[in-house]
């Protein structure tokens, strides 16, 4: 089986409900997965959008959620999970906003895309990552990665 990766609130390529953006509650959809090969040993989650600030001409990638050591047994996280709620061992890394936690689709201008990244990785990443960056946590990942998986979503302002 291949790892997939869904939510119940958008298709793939699908538009993201404004409930999960700036523009409404800015709280994270349900995902969920399936297909987590055997040998898996934690799974990592990126959320990123490759389209900022314009589409037209982009400039560089804003992270929006890096988690990483989420649990094998862990199938989805629920729409809003608080960093209290997420599952034992997982932890977070820094996103564009220099903190961690999920910041929800806030484009500028135009119609972005919104790239959600499931690795599932041999190994659990050291604790000494302790918030790592999106680029430290793809050095670490480095020769680990089993499968992965994604599912994009999008998403432009109301008043754009």
């Amino acid at each position: 089986m291949t790892l997939v990766l869904k939510s119940e609130v958008f298709d793939d390529s699908g538009e993201i409900p404004r409930k999960y953006t700036c523009e409404g509650e800015d709280c994270s959809p349900e995902i969920y997965w399936v297909g987590v090969p055997d040998g898996t040993e934690s799974l990592v989650l990126i959320v990123d959008d490759p389209d900022a600030p314009d589409p037209a001409a982009p400039r560089m990638v804003w992270d929006h959620w890096i988690l990483y050591n989420v649990p094998v047994t862990t199938t989805r996280l629920a729409a809003g999970v608080a960093p209290a709620d997420l599952p034992a061992g997982c932890a977070e890394g820094l996103n564009s906003w220099g903190r961690t936690g999920y910041g929800g689709p806030c484009p500028p201008v135009g119609r972005h895309r919104y790239f959600f990244r499931l690795y599932a990785l041999d190994t659990r990443l050291p604790a000494a990552l302790s918030r790592p960056s999106k680029d430290e946590l793809l050095l670490a990942m480095d020769e680990h990665i089993l499968a992965h998986a994604t599912l994009v979503g999008t998403y432009q302002k109301i008043d754009d």
